[in-house]
């Protein structure tokens, strides 16, 4: 089956860094859009960055552009979310995905054929 393994989060301070990993197994990794969504306490889950399958196109939220990168190592079977300059409004359980197709093109969670545990990044003001 399917699973997908994240880690990397934990509790910062604002303007600090972290960086998450997704380590997938179970799929043909190289064949889909992978993700990350997150989702705060009381807040629907939203869409935060996605690369296509074969890491030449990525995707940001407005809230996380400059920020965030994405990227993936396909022999690896990993896709990673580096995280410079946290803000207190990035707190969230951040969610690995796994995309129906090769891309990312309607950013919705209904694009969501697998999904990650979870992890909680918590960042301090």
């Amino acid at each position: 089956q399917v699973q997908l393994v994240e880690s990397g989060g934990g509790l910062v301070q604002a303007g600090d860094s972290l960086r998450l990993s997704c380590k997938a197994s179970g799929l043909t990794f190289s064949s889909h859009g992978m993700g990350w969504f997150r989702q705060a306490p009381g807040k629907e889950r939203e869409f935060v960055t996605g690369i296509d399958w074969r890491g030449a196109s990525t995707y940001y939220a407005d809230s996380v552009k400059g920020r965030f990168t994405i990227s993936r190592e396909n022999a690896k079977n990993t896709v990673y979310l580096q995280m410079n300059s946290l803000k207190p409004e990035d707190t969230a359980v951040y969610y690995c995905a796994v995309s129906y197709g090769i891309g990312w093109p309607r950013r919705l969670v209904d694009d969501v054929r697998y999904w990650g545990q979870g992890t909680q990044v918590t960042v301090s003001s």
